[in-house]
């Protein structure tokens, strides 16, 4: 991997509050808690930590507050060999998520953006240099959406592939689909981008129709549908293990996903790489702390076939 281009994750960075209970309360419902824990978290620092897991050479660009969760934030990240140079430390508070995590592995979260929301168009501009010289942008919704238009149409000059994590789901304008290489959205957020209850393959088409180059549908226990221009459809089915917590797993999926297509997988073979990580991911607890190794989904992959 060192060899490779580095691959640039531009998101979130959050402090995540995580309350365990039986299940996910409905609506005006308190529930007791089973264990409360703070881990470190926000898409962009899970997709980050969990590309740089697997042996990428990964720069990150965010920010952080000047408390005390942003000290942790920082330190967590260069734990994981993740380069934090371009992230900036802005008075305030940093992002929290508070997620409730249910018995069964499910999850509820809500996120508190903080200084996330100081990641501006300008600042993404400061590092031009470090995203043209990048092999993959990483990118969510986590972020003020401004910016993440403009770190596309900066990564479209400089021809630099985007794949975008709808997370967040919010409405994108059509200008921004031919500026992606890859659009992974899980079943809840597809909906938002082709209506719900479509089948994967024609939600998938109507995408590719706009103009983004590729498609990876996260289906969770279905697995994931590929489809991507000038390659073949496929289904990705889901590895079996016993899930305990889901938190992170997308993230991992596109650290993993990223690790894998720059290193020049087919996409095919890039998803079923990722989908090993994610699923070594759920049987952990957690959200960066879940994310494997690639001594550990090169073993899991030689006996999962």
């Amino acid at each position: 991997m060192s060899a490779l281009s580095p691959i640039v994750v531009i998101g979130s960075i959050n402090m995540d509050l995580v309350a365990r209970t039986p299940r996910i309360p409905l609506a005006g419902q308190t529930l007791t808690g089973t264990d409360f824990a703070t881990t470190p978290g926000g898409k962009g620092a899970n997709q980050a930590v969990a590309a740089a897991r697997l042996g990428a050479h990964v720069q990150m660009i965010g920010a952080v507050g000047d408390d005390v969760f942003g000290e942790a934030l920082l330190g967590n990240l260069a734990n994981a060999v993740v380069d934090t140079r371009a992230v900036s430390r802005i008075p305030g508070p940093s992002g929290v998520a508070q997620i409730q995590v249910a018995d069964n592995g499910q999850n509820s979260i809500v996120v508190v953006p903080g200084t996330n929301g100081a990641v501006t168009p300008a600042l993404i501009r400061h590092h031009t240099a470090l995203i043209q010289a990048a092999g993959i942008v990483l990118l969510q919704l986590e972020i003020p959406l401004e910016t993440v238009l403009a770190a596309c149409e900066l990564c479209a000059a400089a021809n630099v592939p985007v794949i975008l994590d709808p997370a967040p789901a919010a409405p994108l304008p059509d200008a921004i689909w031919p500026q992606l290489a890859w659009f992974t959205p899980n079943e809840t957020e597809l909906g938002l981008y082709t209506g719900s209850g479509l089948p994967p393959e024609t939600a998938a088409k109507q995408l590719l129709a706009r103009g983004v180059q590729g498609v990876a549908l996260k289906r969770g226990a279905e697995g994931v549908y590929i489809a991507a221009s000038g390659e073949e459809p496929a289904w990705i089915r889901a590895f079996p293990v016993e899930a305990i917590d889901t938190v992170g797993a997308g993230d991992c999926f596109n650290g993993a996903f990223a690790v894998s297509l720059l290193e020049g997988s087919s996409p095919a073979d890039a998803a079923r790489f990722a989908s090993a990580a994610a699923a070594i991911s759920v049987t952990r607890r957690g959200a960066q702390a879940a994310m494997p190794t690639r001594e550990e989904v090169d073993a899991f992959l030689a006996t999962h076939n």
